[in-house]
């Protein structure tokens, strides 16, 4: 089972020259690819001086995640490819607990390992944790971070478990079931395009799954950092164009109802919080959830699971201090 590790790079040499030797030294039996995003920087160059074995695949233009990923995956043969940032370390023996995985079960299509805070190792990151899931009105949230509050690792979740969705900080996802959902949708540009894909492959009957014999530490935040407003647009808008594309018929109405109306009151709390450009983004981004409507619509699956939530009104209980009641 051959593994190909592509990391998408834009003016990210920082990231590379501190990270990218953990992935060498840790990736024996794996091929290593930068796919570069039109970098403006001299990541190319640093690359060729300084890291012989690493293929480097150059994009045309920086298009984002979704079509940055899309476009460079083109180039590489491989059974199974390793999505991972640029600002992710990897530990020792890491693929191999993955690759146990997808050799036991031939339905499993994505795998995450466990994510860590490398600023704070004993804690889990935001962007994955212990294995993604969403609630009845399509929050994604964590095993180890539910909205901002992320847990100590204390090994609650060192488990092998089916999840909803894998993080794309570290997604292993076979070639094949990439490519027969088109790749990832890249109308989203960036976040929560791997939820939508994963979505997609589980209303196929395809399953998502989480090891814990497997960690990294991600430092998160490195394009677009949690108080840009750009980033709150592209999660709202994002998370209602991944709901009307991937929820059951019977569910779509009263859930993108009830979430529209959460989101203007999100958006008069950031309003207040971060300032009016936060307001701003979130009213852009429904106007961006209509304007591909149209497109949204086309592109629903033939069938949709009923069963895609592991908590009702997560919103609710979290805020409203039943944190634990999941």
């Amino acid at each position: 089972m051959t593994v190909a590790i592509t990391i998408l790079n834009w003016n990210g040499k920082n990231w590379l020259e501190k990270f990218l030797p953990s992935v060498i030294r840790y990736s024996p039996d794996a091929e290593i690819f930068v796919i570069d995003n039109a970098s403006t920087d001299d990541s190319v160059q640093f690359l060729n001086n300084n890291f012989h074995s690493v293929k480097i695949i150059q994009n045309q233009s920086n298009s984002g995640f979704a079509a940055g990923y899309n476009e460079g995956l083109k180039s590489i043969n491989a059974d199974i490819y390793c999505l991972l940032n640029s600002d992710v370390e990897v530990t020792e023996n890491w693929i191999s607990p993955i690759i146990k995985l997808f050799s036991e079960d031939k339905n499993i299509a994505a795998i995450q390992p466990k994510i860590l805070d490398y600023n704070q190792k004993e804690k889990f990151e935001f962007a994955g944790a212990g294995g993604g899931l969403i609630d009845n009105l399509g929050y994604p949230y964590c095993r180890g971070r539910i909205f901002d509050d992320i847990e100590f690792d204390n090994g609650q979740y060192d488990d092998e478990t089916e999840i909803f969705w894998a993080s794309g900080c570290s997604l292993f996802i076979r070639s094949q079931d990439f490519w027969s959902m088109d790749g990832f949708d890249e109308r989203f540009f960036a976040h929560q395009e791997e939820i939508d894909l994963c979505w997609r492959l589980k209303n196929t009957g395809r399953k998502i799954y989480y090891t814990g014999r497997s960690k990294v530490y991600h430092v998160g935040g490195g394009t677009l950092n949690k108080q840009n407003p750009q980033k709150a647009y592209l999660n709202f808008r994002n998370n209602l164009t991944m709901m009307l594309k991937n929820l059951p018929s019977s569910k779509v109405f009263f859930i993108l109802f009830s979430r529209l109306s959460l989101d203007g009151v999100a958006g008069i709390y950031f309003g207040f919080k971060n300032g009016f450009s936060h307001l701003w983004a979130i009213f852009r981004s429904h106007m961006g959830f209509y304007w591909q409507l149209p497109k949204s619509i086309q592109l629903r699956q033939k069938n949709q699971i009923d069963n895609y939530y592991q908590t009702r009104w997560l919103i609710f209980k979290h805020f409203l201090g039943s944190k634990n009641d999941q």
